[in-house]
């Protein structure tokens, strides 16, 4: 036998028997509608489409590209953070291009963290940003994350109960799964706590263009003394619909960024040029990601209306394109994983067990907004069946009222 080194540390992948399910349930014939797995359905901006074509036409551009990304590209990215984040970039110093969030942020971690190194991460939390640190050889403390948590005392206390002191702090908001948001004055007050500790936070900007209800998600950079300790990661994938593009950016302090960029100069050359090219023409378009924003505001309206209708009241997100649903009572004692087995098979629905997203979030599932309004009612037909089922009217408990931070 070949002996791998970390693969065998990791523990079974959370989703895979659903997964095994509803493709076997697919091969049987059975319409599954697939709200588990967040991958956008949207289409990619048509300007954007045509200008990768115009680009991938030219030999020229297909040779090796520009590790941290090509000027224009970084340029394009600095202009956007001035029009929609009041956020002043050095696209040479403080911009760096990546292979989508997930790879840049892994990366990122292998460039700050090391064995006996320490981070801070959210629970539950999307779990790239629980098992990255842990790759780099850290240790991973978690800090309880939900819209009913006072983050920053959980991060204090976190904080304070770990040795050594750690090293980096992981946020995201608009947060995967949980929803949560945060407004201006969180994020300074996180700038503060971390230059006061020498920190580094890192924000996963995921979801900085989808957000509801008037909310306008914050970058941690505008926060006054951001740059001396903070770095945001922003992507492509969610507001511009562009998933499988791989469009990533770290942005900020000036070392951090240098330091990944130095760090990925030895593991590749950058994005495919031409998607690149088209990337810098998508981002001069600020009306794509509203339009983007008010087709999942429409789709979270019909899910939660439809699920208060057959009696689950689940909070309405004010940001991401995800609902994080308490389990209904009766169906608690199951746990995340049996109970979205079993909607699965009872429902024809897919949904995302919180179990999955690591440490409390077990007593929750997650709805992706992947689907159209049309489907999106034929899945709250299948669940109708399952809680009738039950025998659960119209009073489902454990369903509180999301609040901001």
């Amino acid at each position: 036998m070949i002996p791998l080194r970390r693969i065998p540390d990791l523990p079974p992948y959370a989703f895979a028997e659903i997964d095994a399910l509803k493709r076997q349930l697919r091969r049987d014939g059975v319409d599954v509608i697939d709200l588990g797995f967040g991958n956008p359905d949207i289409p990619s901006p048509q300007v954007a489409v045509d200008k990768l074509t115009e680009a991938a036409a030219k030999p020229r551009n297909h040779r090796y590209s520009m590790t941290k990304g090509i000027p224009k590209l970084r340029e394009a990215v600095a202009h956007l953070y001035d029009r929609r984040f009041d956020v002043r970039l050095d696209f040479e110093n403080e911009i760096c291009a990546t292979i989508g969030a997930k790879e840049g942020f892994s990366h990122l971690m292998f460039a700050l963290l090391g064995p006996g190194d320490t981070a801070l991460v959210p629970a539950p939390s999307y779990p790239i940003h629980m098992f990255a640190p842990a790759f780099a050889g850290a240790t991973v403390a978690q800090v309880a994350m939900g819209p009913e948590e006072d983050v920053l005392a959980n991060l204090d206390g976190a904080y304070q109960a770990t040795r050594p002191r750690p090293r980096v702090v992981i946020t995201s908001f608009p947060h995967n799964p949980t929803t949560t948001i945060v407004e201006a004055d969180f994020m300074q007050a996180l700038v503060d706590f971390a230059r006061a500790r020498e920190l580094v936070v890192v924000h996963d900007f995921a979801y900085a263009d989808i957000a509801f209800d008037g909310h306008k998600p914050p970058s941690i950079l505008a926060a006054e003394g951001a740059k001396d300790v903070a770095v945001e990661l922003y992507t492509l994938t969610k507001g511009y619909s562009m998933p499988g593009w791989r469009v990533g950016f770290l942005v900020g302090n000036a070392e951090v960024v240098a330091g990944l960029g130095r760090l990925k100069s030895y593991l590749d050359y950058g994005t495919f040029q031409p998607i690149q090219i088209a990337a810098t023409v998508a981002m001069r378009d600020d009306e794509y990601p509203v339009e983007v924003c008010e087709l999942y505001r429409s789709r979270r309206d019909a899910l939660c209306d439809g699920l208060a209708r057959i009696g689950w009241e689940v909070p309405r997100p004010r940001g991401t394109m995800f609902v994080w649903a308490p389990i209904p009572d009766a169906f608690r004692p199951l746990g995340s994983h049996a109970f979205a087995l079993r909607l699965l098979r009872e429902a024809g629905v897919s949904v995302s067990p919180g179990a999955g997203f690591g440490p409390g979030g077990d007593g929750h599932v997650r709805f992706a907004l992947v689907e159209n309004e049309q489907r999106i009612g034929q899945a709250i037909r299948g669940i109708r069946r399952v809680l009738e089922g039950a025998g659960v009217g119209t009073a489902v408990g454990h369903a509180t009222n999301a609040r901001s931070l």
